[in-house]
């Protein structure tokens, strides 16, 4: 096998293992996503209890 095709060949798997572990963090991270909620009114209506005790 010639140096060119070794090298290539290298580069070639990198970008395979790369692009593997990528689509396997991007699985985990989709599939991990909270969905957003609005604020509740229950929630809206009672003052917080960082801002009550700060005065």
């Amino acid at each position: 096998m010639s140096l060119t095709m070794t090298i290539l060949m290298l580069i070639c798997g990198w970008l395979a293992v790369a692009a593997a572990m990528l689509w396997g963090i991007l699985r985990i991270a989709r599939r991990h996503q909270h969905p957003v909620q609005s604020v509740s009114v229950a929630k809206a209506d009672q003052p917080a209890a960082r801002n009550a005790t700060a005065h």
